[in-house]
């Protein structure tokens, strides 16, 4: 029996390049110390006394930073190269952070949170064109699980250790978020030091001008899943953290296990998943994905308790591991050559759009209607959404066989 599971995990983690694991370390050292955007509606409500729509206005301001950030790394990632890029995220998040702990005033932490997310965002593009630049078609998707991986085992310390500061002093949170940035930035510049020869799988000559992306109904309709979802999926940072406080009645400390759930799952459980399911078509593995974190955002308003709680994270967590690689890769096989970071971008920015609109919405619809309306809407447009992704196959873009997909 334990034989056949470790077969199963080699199996799951073979073929992988070592410029790939590098990259992923890269995202461990700067989530290890990730905290401050899971306790920021917290912090902003229970420390600086902002409204619980304030604090929606300041999360939807990262959001708006993260648009730029996006479309910005995108750019940056295709002229000045993805490593380069990520450098330079790195160095700024940092900085960033440490300004922020010393804003009070809502203009100024509206602004700093903002240029936060212009700066941490313009890393996501940055990093996926990297890992498609490394990874054969073949493991792609497990390349891109990898980066999940190292993100979700870093974030595995990052909220649990941040329960524990912000019951000290909240500053703590962005002193030890900015540090760990810069960590991370010195050691992209071990592990990939100017002038070493990157081993690229990928051809890189822009030999063929892509067609503008509004005009393919695949790409188009793989956006608006991702904004769709993202819209449901944010509320984790958003209203969630809000309502397990206020109606099930959780302290912080007790808050930071919960996303740990999340986390410990990812690790465990994510890159023998995404192997499992290669052979089903990447369409019908999004629509199950947005199934099953509808579900879990659902059941949140029929228990009460911290076992509760984390069987509903558990539920959204599987959605989140089936359809998060999944739209990655579905955006990276469509990218023409050399415009990896263009199109990482456009997913990243998908994403953004949800960010802004999503906490904003969220938190009004519970202010104003309460918690079973929210989360029953969220489960309701989960399955919108899943619909969406089913017919994606049907509106001649790609073929999917065998979980791959295929011009």
């Amino acid at each position: 029996m334990f034989k056949a599971v470790a077969a199963k995990y080699r199996e799951a983690y073979s073929g992988l390049p070592r410029d790939a694991w590098a990259l992923s370390l890269v995202l461990f050292i700067n989530m290890s110390g990730t905290m401050v955007i899971f306790f920021l509606s917290l912090y902003l409500t229970r420390h600086l006394g902002f409204s619980i729509f304030r604090s929606g206005q300041v999360l939807s301001g990262y959001g708006v930073g993260m648009l730029f950030g996006t479309l910005v790394g995108g750019f940056l990632s295709d002229r000045l190269g993805p490593r380069n890029t990520q450098r330079l995220s790195l160095f700024a998040s940092g900085g960033v952070l440490f300004a922020l702990s010393f804003c009070r005033d809502f203009p100024a932490v509206l602004a700093f949170v903002s240029l936060y997310g212009f700066s941490v965002s313009a890393l996501f593009p940055a990093n996926a064109a990297a890992m498609a630049e490394v990874c054969p078609v073949e493991v792609r998707t497990r390349g891109f699980v990898l980066n999940r991986l190292a993100n979700n085992l870093g974030a595995t310390v990052g909220p649990v250790v941040g329960g524990f500061l912000a019951g000290r002093d909240y500053r703590l949170l962005f002193w030890v978020d900015g540090a760990t940035c810069l960590l991370a930035a010195l050691s992209f510049f071990i592990l990939f030091p100017p002038g070493r020869r990157i081993v690229s799988v990928a051809k890189q000559a822009r030999d063929i001008k892509p067609p503008a992306w509004w005009k393919d109904k695949y790409l188009t309709g793989v956006l608006l899943g991702t904004f769709g979802i993202t819209l449901i999926f944010i509320q984790m940072l958003g209203t969630f953290p809000l309502y397990v406080r206020t109606v099930y009645g959780l302290s912080e400390n007790l808050i930071g296990p919960l996303f740990a759930v999340n986390t410990v799952l990812i690790v465990l459980v994510q890159m023998v998943l995404t192997h499992s399911v290669e052979r089903f078509a990447h369409s019908r593995i999004a629509a199950a994905g947005t199934l099953l974190i509808g579900i879990g955002f659902g059941l949140m308003p029929f228990g009460r308790g911290l076992l509760y709680g984390a069987m509903t994270v558990a539920v959204w967590t599987f959605g989140e591991m089936l359809i998060m690689p999944t739209l990655t890769t579905m955006i990276s096989l469509r990218a023409p050559a050399g415009y990896q970071g263009k199109y990482m971008g456009l997913h990243s920015l998908a994403f953004s759009f949800g960010f802004v609109l999503g906490p904003a919405l969220g938190t009004r619809i519970y202010e104003r209607l309460g918690g079973l309306t929210l989360w029953l809407g969220a489960a309701g447009l989960a399955a919108v959404v899943a619909v969406g992704f089913l017919l994606l196959s049907r509106l001649g873009g790609l073929k999917e066989t065998g979980g791959h997909s295929v011009l």
